[in-house]
């Protein structure tokens, strides 16, 4: 079967997208690329679904924060950012999804809007509601471990042991 032309083919927008959770949680690019097509059929039905043709392209997660490359058709850029936003879990894992910006190729997706350093994470023990914790420290928010679940706290809220 021949390719088509450069003029027939789709275009595509690739979406830099930031997850965030809590840190002991662990998310899969299938699970997350399953949640994104709930999300998507839901809010914009099938037609409007097909139409956006939402694919993970680039998937990373580690340590309760992670980055992705979502591949959606171009002028489908808005009802790809609303699927998106209306991802709020994922297996059962409260998750904050942000897209970073919009992009015409894979490469400047990641350079412009994911090229940033990781964060480094710090497990570090604190005082939190007048009690001695283990917290996750991420510039300066944190997560505060509190009774086998975690708390999310800004550096007001704590103070470092």
């Amino acid at each position: 079967m021949k390719h088509l032309p450069k003029h027939l083919r789709p275009r595509w927008r690739y979406l830099a997208v930031e997850l965030e959770t809590w840190p002991d949680e662990r998310i899969g690019r299938r699970s997350f690329q399953r949640e994104l097509w709930y999300a998507g059929q839901n809010l914009l039905g099938d037609p409007g679904s097909a139409d956006a043709d939402l694919t993970v392209v680039r998937f990373e997660f580690a340590d309760g924060t992670g980055d992705a490359v979502v591949k959606a058709r171009r002028g489908e850029t808005e009802p790809a950012r609303a699927a998106l936003a209306c991802i709020d879990g994922i297996d059962g894992a409260p998750v904050g999804v942000r897209v970073r910006g919009i992009s015409g190729t894979i490469r400047a997706a990641e350079e412009n809007y994911l090229g940033r350093d990781r964060q480094d994470l710090g497990e570090r023990n604190v005082v939190f509601g007048n009690e001695e914790r283990a917290a996750v420290l991420r510039d300066d928010v944190g997560d505060v471990r509190f009774d086998e679940a975690f708390v999310g706290a800004t550096d007001l809220d704590y103070h470092l042991v």
